[in-house]
């Protein structure tokens, strides 16, 4: 048995410092949505100064969606408390083993924009598996990402991948633990109502209702693990404070939003670092904003437990935890 106790490194951060560390993600939604000549035009990705994504970037129905799944992403990487609870909770359901939390963003070309696959280098293997909750070896998942993203292009129509996995190219991450490299296919929806199954998905992760129990569950009819972020006073009310300071300063064209714009203090302080950076590339804008995020928020010990036995039953000697550490300080713990 083990007890996972949390220890509060730092004060919870100030508002100013939660849509910061949101903030980031976002521009890298809204960079990446650029279609690929124009960023070319531009110097490519690496060069594109944040004054002209502003006045390159064509407002579409499914910004917020990709940018909502950049966030989450960065938070499961980065060891956003709220969320990474959430996560763990869908893996263990999907009986995932392992402990090492991390998420790939599965990048392909999406309504004309290039994205990333930014993180599936470092992290597979020729043992990465791709867990389907079926009976049988699971698929690897290194070997059939290529497909995936080919199969994404064509709808799936002359899919190359295996049945089992067959609609594995609608996943927009790859949870799993990297200690195990045992991954599973997730879709990402802002708007839970669009949520769908495929094979090859275990896992469907959405916004909490408001005011609404944010528990994992199992949803037979769509034959998908629901993982629901935290929405209250957490990770989605920042994420949308965050998308409102984006969508206001591409829409003043790099120049500081006006007041009715937004309202908020916060707000309007986080706009000021972007206004005061609008000439640099937007990758390094996002790097200089690191630091004013805060980091630790949270540190998670583990020691042993002892089972004590008393009238025939046992003493839980588990505590369900965050499983590291809160770099971005949108939760108390």
């Amino acid at each position: 048995m083990q007890i996972r106790e949390e220890h509060q490194l730092n004060p919870v951060a100030d508002e100013v410092s939660a849509i910061t560390a949101v903030v980031g993600p976002i521009l890298s939604g809204v960079l990446y949505s650029l279609k690929k000549d124009v960023a070319e035009r531009l110097g490519g990705y690496e060069s594109v100064p944040l004054l002209m994504l502003a006045r390159n970037h064509r407002p579409g129905d499914g910004d917020t969606g990709i940018c909502f799944e950049y966030a989450v992403h960065d938070a499961v990487r980065r060891g956003e408390a709220s969320v990474q609870e959430r996560v763990a909770d869908a893996l263990k359901l999907c009986k995932v083993p392992g402990e090492t939390l991390e998420s790939i963003l599965f990048g392909v070309e999406k309504a004309g924009s290039q994205q990333l696959i930014e993180t599936a280098t470092e992290l597979l293997t020729s043992d990465s598996r791709v867990l389907t909750g079926r009976v049988g070896q699971p698929p690897l998942l290194r070997r059939h990402i290529a497909s995936a993203a080919s199969a994404f292009r064509t709808r799936g129509r002359g899919s190359r991948l295996p049945q089992s996995i067959d609609g594995l190219w609608k996943a927009d991450l790859f949870l799993g633990n990297s200690d195990s490299e045992r991954w599973v296919g997730t879709t990402v929806k802002i708007n839970p109502s669009d949520l769908k199954g495929a094979r090859g998905l275990r896992v469907g992760l959405v916004p909490a209702a408001q005011g609404k129990s944010d528990l994992v569950r199992r949803d037979e009819g769509r034959n998908l693990i629901i993982c629901p972020v935290p929405y209250d006073g957490a990770f989605v009310e920042v994420f949308y404070m965050a998308w409102e300071v984006v969508a206001a300063f591409i829409a003043a064209d790099a120049q500081m939003p006006k007041e009715v714009a937004l309202p908020r203090p916060a707000a309007r302080q986080v706009a000021r670092y972007l206004v005061d950076r609008r000439e640099h590339p937007v990758l390094d804008v996002i790097e200089a904003l690191e630091p004013l995020s805060q980091r630790e928020l949270i540190k998670s010990e583990v020691s042993a437990a002892t089972v004590v036995q008393s009238g025939g039953s046992q003493a839980p000697g588990t505590v369900g935890a965050v499983l590291a550490p809160s770099p971005t300080g949108l939760t108390a713990g």
